[in-house]
């Protein structure tokens, strides 16, 4: 058995990012955490049947909700919270907030990581790419930069020795994507259908990092656990939205069979055409 911990920047993002290759290492009795950095507080409601007043005026507590069945969907073990404010979209108003994650003190945030990867001591980390040119959220930015400091400060001993737990080395970082050969995929698979793809010339222009992936995880058993993640996150899905649900589950699985990572960092090598997100990691 092994550990896999997932940082996130917000609701919702856990099951947009993953959440196939979660439910296979779970299914096959690894473990696996979730942290989400924010509570999604300044997120626009998306699905206008939920844009009631209701739920407007309680949105925190609905998205905590929505995240929670989303956990239970895809069969995380634990769910940690990084205790940040949602920092919105750049030059908002949220961005001013004091309690935003975009304005905690780095040491700080990182070690809020830190904690977490100490006790829970996972193997895996995964986390948000270097290049997040295509969507330039503060708190996408910030999950990176903490992520790619605490892998190493976890197993330095100099670091937050404050903290009760024993440093612990992380084996392996990832950087999850949605790569270009998937939108390709996806796009063509659309029009197979007939139907008007999603993907327009400006998803194309994004710069693609697929001469940067190392790891290919075929999750097309599990392909179903995306989409009732997704629709767990009621305020933020729009269940009629073809982006997310304009192909049925089988033709996108076979589409596209897989997720996609990055091997960031290793302390234990790289398996050629790596197709496990825990190979060469002794138990």
């Amino acid at each position: 058995m092994f550990r896999l911990l997932c940082i996130h920047a917000h609701p919702d993002d856990e099951a947009s990012k993953g959440a196939p290759t979660v439910a296979k290492y779970v299914s096959e009795g690894h473990e696996a955490y979730l942290v989400c950095a924010t509570g999604g507080e300044a997120g626009d409601i998306l699905n206008p049947v939920m844009d009631r007043p209701e739920i407007v005026d309680n949105l925190p507590a609905v998205r905590v909700e929505e995240l929670n069945k989303s956990v239970e969907i895809i069969g995380y073990n634990q769910l940690h919270w990084l205790g940040y404010r949602d920092s919105g979209m750049p030059d908002t108003e949220p961005n001013a907030h004091p309690d935003a994650f975009a304005n905690a003190e780095l040491d700080e945030a990182v070690g809020r990581l830190v904690k977490l990867l100490r006790e829970l001591r996972p193997h895996v980390l995964v986390t948000y790419a270097d290049d997040q040119q295509g969507y330039k959220h503060p708190d996408h930015l910030r999950v990176h930069e903490i992520s790619v400091l605490a892998f190493d400060r976890a197993a330095d001993p100099a670091w937050y020795p404050e903290l009760d737990a024993e440093p612990w080395q992380v084996s392996k970082m990832y950087y999850s994507l949605w790569s270009r050969a998937r939108m390709v995929a996806q796009h063509e698979a659309f029009e197979e259908l007939g139907k008007k793809s999603p993907y327009d010339e400006n998803w194309f222009k994004r710069r693609s990092l697929d001469h940067r992936i190392t790891t290919k995880i075929d999750i097309a058993a599990w392909y179903s656990v995306r989409r009732d993640a997704l629709l767990a996150h009621e305020t933020q899905v729009d269940p009629t939205a073809d982006f997310w649900f304009g192909l049925p589950d089988d033709v996108a699985a076979k589409a596209y069979p897989y997720e996609d990572f990055i091997l960031a960092r290793s302390h234990v090598g790289l398996d050629p055409d790596e197709t496990d997100l825990f190979a060469r990691i002794e138990a």
